[in-house]
């Protein structure tokens, strides 16, 4: 697996925002995403990349978590869908291929890395699908870009 530190860019995004059980999070997903990108549409704007699921804190049996897409202007709210931001960061990036329940084994090695480079991780995390069920039904074609803001002494040096 692939694994470096990049820097990403702020990113303004749409997106709905909710406290949830983790064995709920498909669910968010599934009714999140068509309602951001009816938002979206009904604004006059389209997606200007792939969905994407923000993580704020560590997830547990509950997560926070904002799930929706980028923009290429500042979004207003409307109803349950706000504006945001993916924040400009130096992150630890993994790009995951495959099924969705192999997600976890992609964190283990990801996490792996940043302790082994003596790198924090900040308060979020995010993933960006890339490709998924709906591009193609078969998930080893699937992929998932994992993103960790992170800081440390390698993060400054750099």
């Amino acid at each position: 697996m692939d694994i470096h530190l990049i820097d990403v860019q702020e990113q303004p995004v749409a997106g709905v925002r909710q406290r949830v059980r983790m064995d709920e999070i498909t669910t968010v997903f599934d009714t999140a995403y068509p309602k951001v990108l009816g938002a979206i549409q009904q604004a006059g704007g389209v997606p200007a990349g792939a969905p994407y699921a923000r993580y704020f804190g560590m997830p547990s049996d509950t997560v926070d978590v904002e799930v929706g897409f980028p923009v290429t202007e500042p979004f207003t709210a409307s109803g349950d869908v706000i504006g945001s931001t993916l924040p400009a960061a130096r992150a630890a990036e993994a790009v995951h291929t495959g099924a969705y329940d192999t997600l976890p084994e992609t964190y283990k090695v990801l996490e792996a890395w940043i302790a082994e480079h003596n790198l924090q991780v900040l308060d979020e995390s995010w993933e960006i699908y890339e490709a998924g069920p709906d591009s193609d039904p078969d998930p080893a074609t699937w992929r998932t870009r994992v993103v960790f803001p992170v800081s440390g002494p390698q993060v400054e040096r750099s």
